[in-house]
């Protein structure tokens, strides 16, 4: 007998990294949740990109996972749909270039909500519904630890900083259920949400600070998020995984 199939939530996944992610563990044999919070259309893309070049199945839903009743409603709605929750990606996030002068009240809360509130809440609602062998796998950046990194990425690194140690917690918390927990933290990648307010020669400083000469691509980013998601990734866990190319070492 066949082993069940596999069920992946990728949020934000209806563009640049969560895209490209969602669409790899589609090809590994996964059946997917693209999560997305405003974009119906992107988002059905993904979908349709999932069912004419797989074998998996997709589903589109929509939810602001930073709300807590609709993280609810994804988790209820994914397993009403699939019946289980084996991987599940926190990509959705919120970039903000500030510096310390330039925080405010308000930035902070909805930096904070996004890439900490979010992922924290939604993990508490998964916990119950996970299966020995689960993978949870958080998104941080690469910015936490390089030497690159500069006074407007305050706000940014800090809330992602709070995801790395909320990774080394939980891979102690759940790794005796046998669910691992990981953190990757791309460099920096050629999406659209990068590019945004950025000049081609700020494009090329950047390119210019990784050994191979260019920007990551999505893909790159989602080939390490597939093997942590695999049964072969079991013993792997509690770890920040840097996938920049060699810029920050």
């Amino acid at each position: 007998m066949s082993s069940p199939r596999r069920v992946a939530i990728v949020t934000g996944s209806s563009r640049g990294i969560g895209r490209a992610v969602a669409v790899r563990l589609a090809k590994e044999g996964n059946d997917l949740v693209i999560n997305y919070q405003s974009s119906a259309a992107k988002a059905q893309e993904v979908v349709d990109e999932i069912h004419s070049t797989t074998s998996s199945k997709a589903i589109a839903i929509q939810a602001d996972v930073g709300i807590l009743a609709d993280g609810q409603r994804l988790l209820v709605d994914t397993l009403r749909h699939f019946g289980r929750i084996d991987v599940v990606v926190f990509n959705a996030a919120w970039i903000v270039y500030q510096t310390v002068h330039d925080v405010t009240e308000e930035s902070y809360e909805e930096a904070f909500r996004t890439n900490v509130k979010a992922p924290m809440f939604f993990t508490k609602l998964l916990i119950p519904h996970l299966l020995p062998g689960s993978r949870l796998i958080y998104l941080s950046t690469t910015l936490t630890s390089a030497t690159t990194v500069a006074p407007n990425h305050f706000l940014y690194c800090a809330t992602k900083g709070a995801v790395e140690q909320m990774v080394r917690t939980l891979a102690k918390d759940l790794g005796g259920r046998g669910v691992t927990v990981n953190c990757v933290n791309p460099g920096p990648t050629d999406t659209d949400g990068f590019r945004y307010g950025k000049t081609e020669q700020q494009i090329k400083f950047l390119e210019g600070l990784n050994p191979a000469g260019r920007l990551g691509q999505p893909d790159d980013i989602a080939g390490a998020i597939a093997f942590l998601a695999s049964r072969s990734a079991a013993w792997v866990n509690g770890q920040i995984l840097r996938v920049n190319g060699g810029m920050a070492v």
